[in-house]
């Protein structure tokens, strides 16, 4: 099969002729400007799309017993967090975007977690060397404060609808009675990668829950866990008080302060844990609105940068298809670029993030032109938009994200919609487990080397400061408010890819939400461009690619999980990752 059928493949002659899209500049508006919806009453029904069916189910069944798309998020995620504790579960964090359709509102909840209050910026440098990330990985030092409990009743105060014990059943049934490991979580367990890069098998508790009698879990076999299900019984009748606070407070520090690097964390840590709540960086790019989350995560910046940058470098003349590979392929080595820099927790330092979707600003940076084989670097918004120079206040910060992350996507029957990202970072996180989940290893995502050529890295670590976040759950509207897309997914800082994979998939491309998610990941970070070759299409796309002059690797096994909703004219359509377990099912009529 030839690039151009790849490309092409279950796309309308229209895609490339003369219906073909006109490239058109991006507008930048207030990042919080409601979307005017013009139905009164959403008619679209309902769908859950996320990385495990028992997860989709416990979601469709919050939904049918009345509850809002945040009800059922609270619910998907807590199986989730049972079924493919690899990925993530309440020991780590996330971002959920949520779309209220009565009001038009659009907020983002941020739960990542946060940097013990007695670290510094030399949190992972020993005896004057940066440790690897291996060492730093399977460390106390690598565990921030979890933040997903308390993201959940945030969200729940704002939006819920169902009792708040309720979105805990699910997840506490399967966890007393036991659930059927998947082929997916069996495979991990037994990998031998796995058991020799992490020490899961090492640590008393989780050693005995994932390799009992010595044996990693079987494909098939019934895991039950007791101490997951009392500690989100605790929570469902107590409130969250009893997770960030009291005995598992005090258990999450003494986990933490065994050999090796023990954390400098603290049960005040823990109870000062607090959800930031806000507005959602959006932009406008063709017909469509563009809303995700704002640093410390990189999806507001990327996920429009990426389409805007994309419209700028696509040739007059784009009939010919592989021109919007390669127009899709620069496109994200500059946005990366610009997000390695640049993104970090605003809260912490400056982050120029209207300004790297400025349109004006976009225009310049599409004309910076770097070789196939060379690495971009990081453009500078303050001198393209008439200001002081940025580019100078950062060392460059080429921090690598594992990718122990999971993507969920839901509208209810109301309209409302949830986008969430949630991760314990690298798989199994920081392999130590507290009272049936598993702690994170977070802190990883800050930059370990906190100073390049004497000047500090923007996402270097602080006292309780977030880590950057390569998590991109975005939410897509028609320029009149409607909605249109609901995606995301996990993959370390693949996500990035990953996610516009979808957005220029469907909106640009013509791909159905199923066949957008099954494309060849393409992933272009820094030197190289890495292709998915063991996906239909992947191969020829290297081999092209590499005629051209770029540096591709060739990339198997890729750990994208994609779960999207798009909003067709005969309905919702969803689409759930071939490289995962997940599927995308409406709610029963």
């Amino acid at each position: 099969m030839s690039v151009k059928s790849i490309v092409l493949a279950g796309v309308s002659a229209c895609l490339i002729a003369a219906c073909q899209q006109s490239n058109s500049s991006s507008e930048v508006e207030t990042p919080d400007a409601p979307p005017v919806v013009e139905d009164a009453v959403w008619t679209q029904g309902a769908m859950v799309a996320a990385a495990d069916p028992r997860a989709v189910e416990a979601g469709l069944e919050a939904l049918r017993n009345g509850g809002h798309a945040v009800d059922a998020a609270i619910a998907v995620h807590t199986v989730l967090g049972l079924v493919e504790p690899q990925s993530s579960g309440i020991g780590g964090g996330g971002f959920m975007v949520v779309y209220d359709y009565e009001s038009g509102e659009t907020v983002v909840y941020d739960g990542r977690e946060t940097a013990p209050m007695a670290i510094d910026e030399n949190l992972f440098i020993e005896d004057g060397e940066v440790l690897g990330f291996l060492d730093a990985w399977q460390s106390g030092k690598s565990t921030g404060v979890p933040g997903a409990i308390a993201l959940y009743k945030t969200a729940h105060d704002a939006h819920g609808q169902n009792e708040w014990a309720s979105n805990f059943e699910t997840a506490i049934g399967l966890a007393e009675d036991g659930f059927i490991v998947s082929p997916r979580l069996a495979g991990i367990v037994a990998n031998e990668r796995i058991r020799q890069f992490t020490r899961l098998d090492d640590h008393p508790v989780s050693a005995a829950y994932f390799y009992p009698d010595g044996e990693p879990l079987a494909e098939g076999a019934v895991r039950d866990n007791p101490d997951y299900a009392e500690t989100l019984r605790r929570v469902a009748a107590d409130g969250i008080e009893t997770f960030y606070t009291g005995e598992n407070a005090e258990a999450i520090v003494a986990t933490l302060s065994e050999a090796p690097r023990p954390s400098a964390m603290t049960v005040e840590d823990i109870s000062s844990y607090d959800v930031k709540v806000r507005p959602p960086l959006c932009g406008n790019w063709r017909d469509y609105r563009i809303c995700s989350a704002p640093p410390p995560s990189s999806g507001g910046v990327t996920q429009n940068a990426i389409p805007g940058l994309y419209d700028r470098l696509l040739p007059e003349d784009a009939s010919e298809p592989f021109a919007r590979i390669r127009a899709f392929v620069d496109a994200q080595r500059l946005a990366y670029a610009d997000r390695d820099h640049y993104v970090a927790d605003a809260d912490f330092v400056q982050v120029p993030a209207m300004d790297l979707i400025n349109p004006d600003y976009l225009d310049v940076r599409a004309t910076e032109v770097f070789a196939p084989d060379e690495k971009p670097t990081p453009g500078d918004p303050g001198v393209a938009l008439g200001g002081n120079p940025m580019v100078g206040l950062w060392g460059q910060d080429p921090t690598e994200d594992a990718p122990g992350t999971t993507h969920f996507s839901i509208v209810d029957q109301h309209g409302n919609v949830v986008s969430m990202t949630a991760t314990v970072e690298a798989a199994f996180g920081n392999s130590r487990m507290v009272n049936g989940y598993l702690l994170n290893n977070e802190l990883t995502d800050f930059a370990r080397q906190p100073r390049k050529s004497n000047l500090p890295v923007a996402n270097a670590p602080a006292a309780g400061k977030r880590p950057r976040s390569s998590m991109s759950p975005t939410i897509i509207f028609n320029q009149d408010g409607g909605l249109k897309m609901v995606t995301g997914s996990p993959g370390g800082n693949s996500i990035v890819a990953y996610v516009s994979k979808t957005v220029l998939g469907v909106l640009d491309w013509g791909y159905s939400a199923q066949e957008a998610a099954a494309q060849p990941n393409i992933i272009a970070r820094g030197e190289t461009v890495g292709v998915e070759v063991d996906v239909p299409g992947g191969q020829e796309i290297a081999d092209e690619l590499s005629a051209l002059g770029y540096e591709v690797q060739e990339r198997r096994g890729e750990n994208s999980g994609l779960h999207l909703i798009v909003v067709t004219e005969d309905g919702l359509e969803g689409g759930a990752d071939p490289r995962r377990e997940g599927v995308a099912l409406a709610l029963d009529e």
